[in-house]
């Protein structure tokens, strides 16, 4: 027969699938030998059973009845008797931590017979008819589904009549007309009587928190913090304790160490106390509670012995726990422990102070913290005390913090910051003409897109604050103001603070805390425990892990910094970025040429610009390689915008205007993310690539004669099938040649290619026999293989499908592992088997996130590339990667 009921003396923390995170715990400090009130422990099969079937299953009623018998010869008192009557409390514990979102039900046992009964033991009328109260309350709201403000509305009357503020102004009398008047709202609101037996109270109870699972707020949890929906929750049914039975009791939290620095200190040193009160007390904020170090004065025997119990408990867990506990007339009961949640600072200081107290190794130091921490710590924060309330909220697409004055277009943040002015560039949504206001902003603000929309994918790169997706404020980019719900209007020059961190907007300037790990990063100098243990964490994980760290830089500038940070090169370098802003008229040219003559003289016009672009970032990366990208999107993206140009061939036509209006006429897609770009471009229109081709081979020579090493990789984009990369890649060569005859230094650039197509991956043995490397192009394979436009979707129909568990996270920022990543497992697997070391890695956004990057390691890339200030993210992840393959 399974066994659905343990007792706490048959657990073990081990068990926490099983028993749940809070029932193994229970059992865990049983085995120690600390105070806990005994109890029993219902299993997650068992929630999971009830919850398929609407049944629980048929040996449940018996066990608990066997568990309960027990305890009730353990402690010689039974449930609910009419004299000192034994009570419970019944409380949720999932495998993981899901605070406050699943039910409690306290006081299960009390009735009218033995309310009177429990008055009599402990000698307190009023403590007695309170407790009742309190489960009335929270059994007719949990289990029997009360509108919870119909007892707000009696307890709020009583307090009025009584001329009170809070429910301790209420005598026994009080309450004892109060827990009548709730039995009454219970039977109006139900059409059923409060139950009497305290058995019955007890399955129902135990029914209503396997049901509270499935509650919205708590599947709401699950969703953010991506725990499975499949998991259920177990049970736990232990003995009461109070703290409200006067001045000798209370109740606190209390942690092994400071969970928002990771400062050590005393055992004792950290939590909060509340005298005469019971936990939800705390939680509730009813009353103020004061630091923990005053039990010290007010009760010193449990303060010590609490403190001995931390130190066991601190040791046992080797790390940070937090503890909840309840002194019952001046004796120390321990309810509850489990590793405590903390700050990001102090997950860091934590782990690498229990290295040096020899209660963890290196590996398990770096195990214990993670890349989504590490970033939090990279950028500035606000002052969280000084942040009050919003103007807007959006999506939190790049962290940190900034504060500049508004401006409404890229010229605009371009001037100012010229004149040493701080800005915040805000539009509805960015397009690549923002590039050079995004550049000179503190922060963008869009009211459009999510976190992977232009804006979020390029403030990441650059390491600027972004919100996206504001969509409280009407953005009227024409009248150069903004206007959040509330009617208040934001005009350019006024001062706003972003936080993309929070995902949030302010008026004026809020205060910044500076990041002491930013600072390390560029420059190397720690300056504290915090730096210390960023520092050996980065170590460690540089000396375990196996995928290389490569860049997404397009400038010498980013190329510098991705190498302070830690960069073995560039994975991504995009060329368009570089046709961008005076060299525009150029490309323009090159569209408008009549003939091959007059398109050659703009790419020769081109060519030594592109060279000196790549030799900068040659003589950045010296020595490492450099993965340039021949240019990749349509070429009208680098004309002037339809409506603009017709406007202005309508008021004041000149020769060139109608004909960039007919050349963009002429170039109109219906779908250009599958139009003529990337390798067809080069097939369309050779003369292009022959000139980056023969940019990348100079700048080789430059750097070469300069005595440096450069080792530059051209990659061919949206490759779909092997001829393709066949008749590009010996254009090509037969370029490297021309350079070699005319320079006398040999150029050897291996040619790659992008797989960004579902073709690309499904052929790729065949395209492996032309490729000297390959690189995935995720952003483009998740959007070719879901078919979606990614910036179309983002506003439309993907917050649908997250709040549904569509998706649990998106599949821009976290690979899609069963359809996007078998792809990459079949792409690996044919192309190394067609052509043995093949050089493989990633360059889209998804080579710095987090989750993905162990995926990338178990399906055997050879590096990861993402943008600069995503490097050391990537460089911890990696290493973390290794250690879980070690342990697979």
């Amino acid at each position: 027969m399974r066994q659905y009921v343990y007792g706490f003396g048959e657990g073990s923390r081990e068990m926490a699938d099983l028993l749940g995170g809070k029932g193994a715990n229970l059992a865990e400090m049983t085995r120690l030998g600390l105070p806990v009130p005994p109890g029993f422990t219902v299993t997650t099969q068992a929630c999971r059973e009830y919850l398929a079937t609407g049944e629980e299953p048929v040996e449940l009623g018996v066990q608990v009845a066997r568990a309960l018998a027990d305890l009730e010869r353990r402690v010689g008192r039974r449930l609910g008797e009419s004299d000192n009557p034994l009570l419970l409390s019944v409380r949720s514990g999932g495998r993981f931590s899901m605070p406050g979102m699943m039910e409690t039900i306290l006081d299960i046992g009390l009735s009218d017979a033995s309310v009177r009964g429990l008055a009599k033991a402990t000698g307190q009328e009023r403590f007695a008819w309170d407790s009742y109260r309190r489960l009335l309350q929270m059994f007719g709201r949990t289990v029997m589904g009360v509108d919870p403000e119909l007892f707000e509305e009696a307890l709020s009357r009583h307090r009025a009549d009584r001329g009170v503020a809070s429910d301790t102004g209420l005598d026994a009398h009080d309450l004892a007309v109060l827990a009548d008047e709730f039995k009454t709202l219970i039977r109006e609101a139900t059409g059923e009587e409060f139950p009497q037996d305290p058995v019955e109270q007890l399955y129902q109870a135990i029914r209503a928190v396997f049901r509270s699972w499935n509650g919205e707020r708590a599947r709401l949890y699950r969703r953010r913090e991506h725990i499975p929906d499949d998991l259920g929750t177990a049970v736990n049914i232990q003995v009461m304790v109070f703290g409200n039975l006067g001045p000798d009791s209370g109740t606190g939290v209390a942690f092994t160490r400071d969970p928002a620095t990771g400062a050590r200190g005393v055992y004792g040193d950290y939590g909060d106390y509340l005298t005469d009160a019971q936990g939800e007390d705390v939680v509730a904020g009813i009353r103020n509670a004061v630091p923990l170090q005053e039990l010290k004065r007010i009760d010193s025997s449990s303060y010590l012995q609490l403190g001995d119990h931390l130190r066991t408990l601190e040791r046992h867990y080797r790390d940070l726990c937090d503890v909840e506990f309840t002194i019952e007339r001046g004796t120390l009961w321990m309810l509850q422990t489990r590793v405590g949640k903390r700050t990001a600072e102090a997950a860091f200081r934590i782990a690498h102070e229990l290295v040096d107290e020899s209660l963890i190794s290196e590996d398990e130091a770096l195990a214990r913290v993670g890349g989504h921490q590490l970033a939090r710590l990279m950028f500035p924060r606000f002052d969280e005390e000084a942040t009050g309330h919003p103007l807007a909220h959006g999506v939190p697409a790049s962290p940190g913090a900034a504060v500049g004055a508004a401006v409404f277009d890229s010229a605009e943040a371009v001037r100012r910051a010229a004149a040493g002015e701080k800005t915040v560039l805000v539009r509805r949504e960015t397009t690549p003409d923002d590039l050079p206001g995004m550049v000179a902003a503190e922060a963008v603000l869009t009211s459009r897109g999510g976190k992977t929309s232009h804006a979020a994918v390029v403030a990441r790169g650059m390491g600027k604050v972004c919100v996206c997706g504001a969509e409280e404020l009407v953005v009227a980019t024409g009248a150069r103001q903004f206007t959040a719900t509330d009617g208040t209007v934001v005009t350019e020059g006024t001062v706003i603070s972003v936080d993309g961190t929070a995902g949030t907007v302010h008026l004026g300037a809020l205060p910044l805390t500076e990041s002491p790990v930013a600072r390390f990063l560029e420059t190397g100098e720690q300056d504290g425990a915090l730096t210390s243990a960023v520092a050996r964490t980065l170590e460690q994980a540089d000396a375990v892990r196996r995928l290389e760290v490569r860049a997404n830089a397009d400038t010498p500038e980013d190329a510098a910094r991705a190498r302070r940070f830690g960069a073995q090169g560039i994975g991504l370098c995009r060329t368009e970025h570089m046709f961008l802003g005076e060299r525009r008229s150029l490309v323009e040219a090159m569209i408008l040429a009549e003939d091959d003559a007059g398109q050659r003289a703009a790419l020769d016009a081109l060519l030594p610009l592109q060279r000196s672009d790549f030799t900068g970032i040659l003589a950045a990366m010296d020595g490492l390689p450099v993965t340039i990208r021949l240019i990749d999107p349509p070429l009208h993206e680098f004309l002037p915008d339809h409506t603009e140009l017709a406007v202005r061939v309508a008021t004041a036509p000149t020769d060139r205007d109608r004909r960039l209006l007919a050349a963009v006429e002429r170039m109109h897609e219906s779908n250009p993310m599958l139009g003529l770009r990337g390798v067809r471009l080069g097939l369309v229109i050779p003369g292009l690539v022959q000139m980056q081709v023969r940019a990348i081979a100079e700048a080789v020579v430059e750097r070469t004669r300069a005595g440096g090493d450069p080792r530059a990789e051209i990659m061919v984009p949206l490759v779909g099938t092997a001829e393709e990369l066949r008749i590009v890649r010996a254009a090509a060569e037969r370029v490297l040649a021309e350079v070699l005859e005319a320079s006398g230094i040999a150029v050897r650039c291996p040619v790659g290619t992008m797989i960004e197509l579902p073709r690309a991956a499904l052929t790729a043995g065949r395209i492996a026999e032309a490729a000297d490397f390959f690189s995935f192009g995720t952003n483009d394979l998740t959007q070719t293989a879901w078919g979606l436009s990614r910036d179309d979707v983002e506003a439309s129909f993907f917050p649908a499908y997250l709040d549904q568990g569509i998706f649990a996270t998106s599949p821009f920022e976290t690979l899609d592992r069963d359809g996007v990543g078998r792809l990459i497992r079949i792409a690996v697997e044919e192309g190394r088997a067609a052509h043995p070391g093949l050089k493989i890695g990633v360059c889209g956004e998804h080579g710095g996130d987090p989750d993905s990057i162990h995926f990338f390691h178990d399906v055997g890339l050879d590096y990861v590339s993402c943008s600069p200030f995503r490097i050391p993210v990537a460089r911890l992840e990696a290493g973390r990667a290794a250690l879980e393959g070690r342990s697979a």
